[in-house]
């Protein structure tokens, strides 16, 4: 603990507001195994919980501040708002075309993924938030054996086979033909639903298995219909669902899905409420809830992470495998090599080796660091591994190898998976090459895995979306242009992903007009909301060139889609005033209306547009 100590101490003196890397991996403190006193949260096996507490005093910001009031009391605060969704019934211009002849409806599983994303959050941030709400597996009743198959459930293949169907049709059918309906059945399909992120099906049969007087709806079932109402709605409806449940079932499991989804939606004031609800009402303070707090200051404000250390030693629980995953990620983020090794050491001396998964995000930091040598030590450790381990890791060492430039290395990675490539192996592969300028072998790895799975839609979508990114990076306008066209004739599904890499492609070749005629177009009635960061990536360009008028705009237009207004999205449209040198009239009583207050830089900012400013010459002159 001595070294953790130590490790956190440059954190005084550190700006803790260093962007997240771009490396995506996963989340190994999740169970994937399914042990019959399974629960909501974040799992760790005993071999991976630590056995001393982690009293990082030094992670405060200030030396000799103290945690006291939040020892007493056990609350956190904050001015955070929630999220809002709607739609932008803009009209199409006229610039793109193409667009018109994607389809305009996702299935179940791109909705879901690409609503993944509003949160603005980069790629490892998602991927953290996501592996820290529960597996699926966890808000399924697991105290009823499964099939030794897989999703072998001849009533999964059931609605999977007619999904257009009611629940109640496809359960009747499936009885009428000498099936009997047992919860171990339900759960199979449940569970497939979950893994195939098709949450609106796992919903739909939640409601009718409530209504079904064959099944006894339990409490695990009651915190499934939470996660479920929270993924497909919003926060507001699973809060409302939650405080229904009737008392015997509104238990801790119900609180801990909300919470994670209070986390996941990045909802500050939300999770702390929902915290601080939970030790009220007498729920043992678990390693799961100060998880999920660790991961949304990690994303929202990292000097309060020194407050949930202490918090978790006061009571007396132990750090998991997690835990030290998300202080490493803290510390590699802020390109604190030293901390990060040193507590990757007490890591190993409480017999928690670093999976696969956090050596490559390791390796990444090291590399940020412009520590190439190190780096390529736990690439080599990495691959001298678990031949299975290691087969698994080879969309990290693509990336890997392409972020130290060494073209032979994806060569020879690619080489061992080019015949039969997966997924996720030919979609690192692309945005490996792409980023090492090698367009031609992007192109290739693209037409291998299309050519492997050109009957799965939500593939292709995939697909596209990252060879269009890379042209995109590279200001390939014709390219993408070429590559949208054959989108289209391919019927390829085109959501919010998309059309967010389609505004950084003509944002980044100049071309400003199309990237605001495609969030127009993109925005229109009847589809899914664009990103947030789509919105804001055209509204930054209109900044930078002082164009007040379509700032204001593209402000007003996030509104009616249901975005709240963000510090950030003021701090732009008051840069395009300060662009165009032009006068902005009540700003700050805008942003007081918004419960968005600035900082000293921002204020600076807004003195200079302040059209009643009091000057020395207009005093002078009064």
């Amino acid at each position: 603990m001595w070294a953790l100590r130590r490790a956190s101490a440059t954190l005084r003196k550190q700006r803790l507001s260093i962007e997240s890397t771009q490396i995506r991996f996963g989340i190994p403190c999740v169970s994937n195994s399914l042990p019959e006193d399974c629960d909501v949260g974040v799992h760790t096996p005993a071999e991976f919980e630590s056995h001393k507490f982690l009293s990082l005093k030094s992670f405060h910001k200030k030396a000799g501040s103290s945690p006291a009031a939040l020892w007493g009391t056990c609350r956190f605060s904050s001015h955070a708002e929630t999220k809002n969704s709607g739609r932008d019934g803009d009209e199409t211009e006229d610039g793109f075309s193409d667009l018109d002849s994607l389809a305009s409806e996702n299935d179940i599983a791109d909705k879901n993924e690409e609503s993944d994303s509003e949160s603005d959050l980069s790629d490892e941030a998602v991927d953290d938030l996501e592996h820290g709400i529960e597996d699926s597996q966890d808000l399924v009743d697991t105290k009823t054996p499964f099939a030794k198959k897989r999703f072998g459930s001849t009533l999964f293949k059931e609605f999977l086979d007619d999904p257009a169907s009611t629940v109640d049709s496809i359960v009747t059918k499936w009885k009428n033909k000498g099936n009997d309906l047992t919860r171990s059945e339900l759960t199979e399909v449940m569970t497939g639903f979950r893994r195939r992120r098709m949450f609106g099906k796992a919903l739909k049969l939640s409601e009718w298995m409530e209504s079904c007087e064959e099944i006894e709806f339990t409490d695990r079932d009651f915190a499934s219909r939470v996660d479920l109402i929270a993924k497909m709605r919003d926060l507001h409806r699973a809060e409302a669902f939650l405080q229904k449940i009737p008392k015997e079932f509104r238990g801790e499991l119900a609180y801990r899905a909300f919470l994670a989804n209070c986390v996941y939606a990045v909802n500050v004031k939300k999770a702390e409420e929902t915290f601080n609800k939970m030790k009220e009402l007498g729920f043992p303070i678990s390693c799961f809830a100060f998880n999920q707090l660790l991961l949304l200051y990690k994303r929202t404000d990292k000097k309060k992470i020194a407050d949930v250390l202490l918090l978790m030693e006061k009571h007396g629980v132990k750090p998991s495998r997690f835990t030290y995953k998300v202080l490493i990620d803290v510390k590699g983020q802020a390109n604190d090599i030293d901390g990060m090794e040193k507590i990757i050491e007490t890591m190993k001396s409480e017999g928690m080796n670093p999976p696969i998964s956090v050596k490559a995000s390791i390796a990444k930091y090291y590399i940020a660091g412009g520590h190439n040598e190190k780096a390529e030590a736990v690439l080599k450790d990495m691959e001298g591994g678990d031949a299975m381990e290691t087969r698994f890791a080879r969309p990290y060492f693509l990336s890997l190898y392409a972020s130290l430039g060494k073209a032979d290395e994806v060569s020879r990675i690619w080489q061992d998976c080019k015949s039969k490539p997966r997924v996720d192996e030919a979609l690192s592969a692309i945005r490996a090459w792409g980023s090492l300028k090698k367009f031609d072998e992007a192109e290739e790895a693209f037409e291998a895995l299309i050519d492997k799975f050109k009957n799965s839609k939500s593939l292709t979508s995939k697909a596209y979306n990252v060879l269009l990114s890379v042209y995109a990076d590279n200001k390939m306008l014709e390219k993408g242009k070429e590559l949208v066209k054959r989108m289209g004739q391919s019927h390829c599904n085109a959501g919010p992903l998309i059309w967010d890499t389609l505004v950084q492609l003509y944002c980044n070749a100049g071309e400003l007009e199309g990237a605001d005629s495609i969030l127009k177009n993109a925005g229109s009635k009847g589809k899914p909301k664009p990103l947030y960061r789509t919105y804001s990536t055209v509204m930054e360009e209109y900044s930078k060139k002082g164009d007040v008028h379509n700032c204001e705009k593209i402000f007003y237009r996030m509104r009616q889609v249901g975005y709240t207004s963000r510090f950030r999205q003021f701090e732009t449209l008051i840069k395009a005033y300060v662009n165009a040198k032009a006068p902005a009239y009540g700003m700050a009583e805008r942003m007081k209306a918004d419960n968005i207050f600035p900082n000293k830089a921002l204020a600076g900012l807004i003195n200079q547009v302040d059209a009643f400013r009091q000057t020395s010459w207009s005093e002078i002159l009064d």
